[in-house]
């Protein structure tokens, strides 16, 4: 995705490196949730009630896999 709209290399993603400081704003994190939906087959911030704002990558990734479907 970075790569679609910049030439230069993308941030190293490490367990705490902070989302916003990752060149990625809100459009394109949107874009990002809509294409991992697409891809794992479940949007984790339409499955919970209150609202989640992860702020680091680890964060990020950890709701994913807190959300995940189990399998059967």
């Amino acid at each position: 995705m970075w790569r679609e709209d910049r030439e230069d290399e993308p941030p190293a993603l490490v367990d705490d490196t902070v989302l916003l400081e990752t060149g990625f704003d809100s459009m394109a994190f949107a874009v990002l949730v809509a294409r991992l939906d697409d891809e794992l087959g479940f949007d984790p911030f339409t499955m919970v009630e209150e609202p989640v704002y992860p702020q680091t990558f680890a964060e990020f990734v950890a709701f994913y896999a807190q959300c995940a479907p189990k399998p059967e």
